[in-house]
């Protein structure tokens, strides 16, 4: 690794504007940073197929494309999420890419890196306390109706056992008794608003939007009525700075926040994107799992806060492994070559393909190689994506680096220069909310309509009548199906979706929608990362993938 200020005069940051965390990562100082003569940089955003529970690699992907820009000579980063602990010790293990193109120092990073998930929960937290404090001094029907109460608590590990709780019990010295539960850090609406705020003036703005129930009149109830935003930013004041690292290859990465695209919009900060385009000619950010889930927040959520553009080009990260997993493989013969099964798994990319061609951005199918793909395999996918009309690239980043995403980012190059840009969005902002959610599912998902029982009807009319009915909706849904139905692989038609609730997040400025058997604390594996973790007596971490 080189000293982080070498890496940040590479894009033109001096060292009076970083705050160092130790010599090989810094956060930035945003408002200090003058940008002059430089053209604001082309956008590149890399999204992917619906995933296995194994995961495709496209961090992995994400990262050797900068470094492949950089190789070709352009001045280019990399605007990526920060890890959650969950999945580090959970499912997916470290998330700071695989092989020749990973973020580096890794471990600090998959861990506590500088803090700001802790702050984060931090500020989340205080607010429940500052919730129960009121409910003890006032009673239960005092500035807020205790039966109202939808602010829970959350923590950065998954716990299942936290997801229902009940607080307040041992008398009237502990407060309150009532039910509530524990979210994960990243699907908290502060992790949202941290993510999709410009400045700590709209971040303390936002905090102060966040519904936290009602009063007995059934008048909505604000973080701002407790007067807890002023607290909670004081918290977040080095979080919301964006973290500033590098690759192997010594591309700078900004790394900063990290919502779920299963649960919330599933994009690192707009202040992180940002400066990136201010100070880069390319930037490569990603979102979450599948293009149903976080490329349809990123366009419909992120890009119309006015911030961000659109992308200038997509990236739809594909494997062979992925297909055949679609095609009905079971995942230990995941590793076996298996022609038909990739012709039959396609039917999922191609609707991929179709939910890109819809916002008409130009768009690459990445196809990220593993060890163990055959080349028949690799040229039956090249076959397909040449019959449905798309340019596809082989990446080869986890054993080359940005040598083996030099064709990709070629040709991502080509699609910017020659193929049409032509944005829209999935849907107007005055539409209802219900009818939303139907477009949504409708043309992201292939559903043949929407079901939700009368109490969650009734939940979305309230919404709307709080006048809350002009905002985007973040459907929050399995990733590992383009239904809600995790077992549903492939492309499922034919089906309902099931939204079983809806929840207000006002200060990030969506409305959730659940659907299917969603979670918002995951629970840990049968057998999870943690177990393979490990320290030396020399102090390194080991079997952090």
């Amino acid at each position: 690794m080189k000293p982080i200020e070498e890496i940040a005069a590479k894009i033109g940051i001096d060292k009076k504007n970083l705050q160092m965390y130790g010599d090989y990562k810094a956060k930035l100082f945003p408002d200090r940073i003058k940008v002059e003569g430089q053209k604001r940089g082309k956008l590149i955003l890399v999204t992917a197929m619906s995933p296995t529970p194994a995961g495709e690699g496209k961090t992995t992907t994400s990262i050797g494309l900068a470094d492949a820009f950089n190789r070709l000579g352009k001045k280019a980063t990399a605007s990526l999420r920060e890890p959650s602990l969950g999945p580090v010790f959970g499912m997916k293990g470290g998330a700071t890419g695989g092989g020749a193109a990973c973020v580096l120092p890794q471990d600090e990073i998959n861990l506590h890196f500088t803090g700001d998930l802790h702050a984060i929960t931090s500020a989340h937290n205080l607010l429940s306390a500052m919730v129960d404090n009121r409910l003890h001094f006032d009673g239960a029907c005092g500035l807020l109706d205790s039966r109202t109460i939808t602010w829970k608590r959350v923590l950065d590990i998954d716990d299942r056992v936290l997801r229902e709780v009940i607080v307040g019990i041992g008398g009237p010295l502990r407060g309150l008794a009532r039910e509530t539960g524990f979210d994960i850090t990243a699907a908290s609406e502060v992790m949202a608003i941290l993510c999709l705020s410009k400045d700590l003036e709209d971040l303390k703005k936002r905090l102060g939007n966040i519904l936290v129930g009602y009063a007995p009149d059934t008048k909505p109830v604000f973080a701002r009525d407790l007067k807890a935003n002023g607290a909670m930013t004081a918290l977040l004041k080095d979080a919301i700075k964006p973290n500033l690292v590098q690759t192997k290859e010594g591309t700078p990465v900004f790394i900063h926040g990290g919502p779920f695209a299963n649960i919330a919009h599933g994009t690192s900060s707009i202040i992180a994107a940002d400066l990136a385009l201010k100070l880069s000619d390319y930037v490569v950010t990603e979102c979450g799992f599948g293009s149903e889930l976080g490329a349809v927040k990123f366009f419909d959520i992120v890009v119309r806060e006015g911030h961000i553009p659109p992308p200038d080009a997509c990236v739809l990260v594909a494997t062979v492994r992925s297909l055949k997993y679609h095609g009905g493989v079971e995942r230990d013969e995941l590793e076996t070559a298996n022609i038909p099964a990739v012709e039959e798994g396609f039917v999922n990319l191609q609707k991929h393909i179709a939910n890109l061609r819809f916002f008409g951005v130009p768009f690459v199918v990445a196809l990220n190689r593993f060890f163990s793909d055959t080349e028949g395999e690799i040229e039956k996918v090249m076959e397909l994506c040449l019959k449905e009309g798309v340019r596809c690239a082989l990446s080869e980043v986890y054993s080359k680096g940005g040598e083996g995403g030099i064709v990709l980012a070629n040709e991502v190059l080509q699609a910017i220069e020659k193929d049409e840009h032509s944005f829209r969005h999935l849907y107007p902002l005055e539409m209802p909310l219900v009818e939303k959610i139907e477009v949504v599912a409708k043309k992201m998902f292939g559903a043949d309509a929407v079901a939700m029982e009368g109490k969650t009807r009734r939940k979305i009319r309230r919404i709307e009548k709080d006048g809350f009915q002009q905002l985007p909706v973040c459907i929050a849904k399995t990733q590992y199906s383009l239904s809600d139905d995790d077992q549903a692989l492939g492309r499922p038609e034919g089906f309902t979706m099931i939204v079983t609730d809806a929840s207000l997040s006002a200060g990030a400025g969506f409305v959730v929608v659940y659907c299917g058997d969603i979670m918002t604390m995951p629970g840990l594996p049968k057998i999870p990362a943690a177990e393979k973790i490990d320290i030396t007596p020399e102090g390194r971490i080991t079997g952090l993938s």
